[in-house]
Order: C-alpha cells, then sequence, then structure tokens
C-alpha cells in the first residue's frame, strides 16, 4: 500500500466518522422535537367512586362524592377534575350539624391558584337554607369569593325568589351577596322599615 492510498482511507474514515456523528446528532435532534409535542397532562392519579372528607383541626369542613375524580400533577398548574359530576357538602363552624350543599356535572380545583370552578346544573344549597341555581360558579378560596356571570335564581326558604340576571358575587359563607340586574318576588315583611 502506497503512503497516498494509506491518507486517502484515513481521510475517507475520518469523514465517514464525521458524517455519522452528525448524523446521529441531527437524529436525537429531531427525537427532541418530536417528544417536546407529546402530551404530558395526563392523569397521575385516578379516584373511581371517590368519597374525600376534608378537616381541620379535627372538624370536618368538607365532604365529597363523585363517580370520577382525576389529578393532573404533571404540568405548571397542576389541578384535579371531576368530570362525571360531584356533590360536596360543606360546613361552617357556626352550625356545624347542618351543611352547605354544592351538586355540579363537573367541577376542576387549580391547586396552586386555590380556585374552584363548577358548570353544569349548578345548585348550591347554603345552611340557611336558601338555594342557588346556575349554569357555572367560581370560588377563589384564597380571597374568599365565589361569583358568576350566568343568570342566577334563588329560592329562600320561605318561598321568595330572586333572578339575578347578570350574575352574583358574594363571600364563600354566603354571609353577604351581590346580585346584579335583579329581579323577583321577595317576602315583604323581610324588608326592614326606614329608621330600623
Amino acid at each position: 500500500m502506497s503512503f497516498r492510498t494509506a491518507i486517502k482511507s484515513k481521510n475517507i474514515a475520518a469523514l465517514l466518522g464525521c458524517a455519522i456523528f452528525f448524523g446521529l446528532i441531527s437524529c436525537e435532534e429531531d427525537l427532541t422535537k418530536i417528544n417536546k409535542n407529546r402530551n404530558t397532562n395526563f392523569p397521575s392519579q385516578i379516584i373511581y367512586n371517590a368519597n374525600i372528607v376534608q378537616r381541620d383541626s379535627g372538624m370536618v369542613k368538607l365532604r365529597a362524592t363523585a363517580p370520577l375524580i382525576e389529578k393532573f400533577e404533571y404540568i405548571d398548574s397542576p389541578y384535579i377534575v371531576a368530570r362525571k359530576g360531584i356533590n360536596i357538602l360543606f360546613y361552617d363552624k357556626k352550625k356545624p350539624n347542618v351543611p352547605g350543599k354544592i351538586t355540579a356535572k363537573y367541577a376542576k380545583f387549580n391547586e396552586v391558584k386555590k380556585f374552584y370552578e363548577a358548570k353544569g346544573n349548578v345548585r348550591i344549597v347554603s345552611n340557611e337554607n336558601q338555594m342557588f341555581a346556575m349554569q357555572s360558579v367560581y370560588w377563589d378560596q384564597v380571597k374568599r369569593l365565589i361569583y358568576t356571570t350566568d343568570t342566577v335564581y334563588v329560592t329562600d326558604k320561605d318561598g321568595s325568589t330572586l333572578v339575578g340576571a347578570n350574575g352574583m358575587k358574594a363571600k364563600d359563607d354566603f354571609s353577604e351577596y351581590t346580585f346584579f340586574n335583579n329581579s323577583g318576588d321577595i317576602n315583604a315583611q323581610k324588608i326592614p322599615e326606614k329608621g330600623r
């Protein structure tokens, strides 16, 4: 073998090695791009026929039942969702034996923002036996605020009705609330006289 042929063979081997190296690197980049588009939003936990009890200092704060609850935690903003509906009993320290109730066809809870949303035939019954009916409602747990822009139908325990055509906002214990563009049939005995 001549000196020239040996150099030529080494150059070809070096070029072939570089081509394989760059080919592997470019394949690796392509795999990265492909994997980047893959869905990582999948439930990390699935609970069927859920029955959840939340306590604070020994006192039951909340009881929730749902046919299906899914927890999504492998994303930037983790959340829990009840796609097949949910029933919640919530307890107040003032009336621990009389729970309020929430039912909805769908519910979602953002764990980071402490933000709840419920949709689809939402019914809230306060521990004062007032019923609120709407299609969607949002609860900002940090601000202790419940609100909706949907039409809200309220029925009081004495049969009085109120319609908030443009929604409402309320404290999360329903001790105060405001309705927007409202009308209704209210018991006149409940309206305070001037000066009282």
